[in-house]
């Protein structure tokens, strides 16, 4: 997979994270404290910047009441 493609699939599972996170009335404040991950790093998830691990993406789905291929 070329650097490309990945950053496109983490802009993409970013931008699907701010939707369901909006979609609940959820702060990147807030939806970090509910999962003990800190808001600078949801921020950087939700703008593509991050290669998240699959722990977290199921942190962040289950905080958010959803499963994690709701992400992709």
């Amino acid at each position: 997979m070329s650097s490309d493609s990945g950053s496109a699939i983490q802009k993409r599972f970013g931008e699907n994270l701010r939707s369901i996170r909006k979609s609940k009335g959820l702060s990147q404040e807030t939806l970090a404290l509910i999962c003990g991950l800190d808001r600078t790093y949801i921020g950087g998830v939700e703008r593509g910047e991050r290669n998240i691990s699959l722990v977290n993406i199921v942190k962040i789905a289950q905080s958010l009441g959803v499963e994690a291929k709701d992400f992709f």
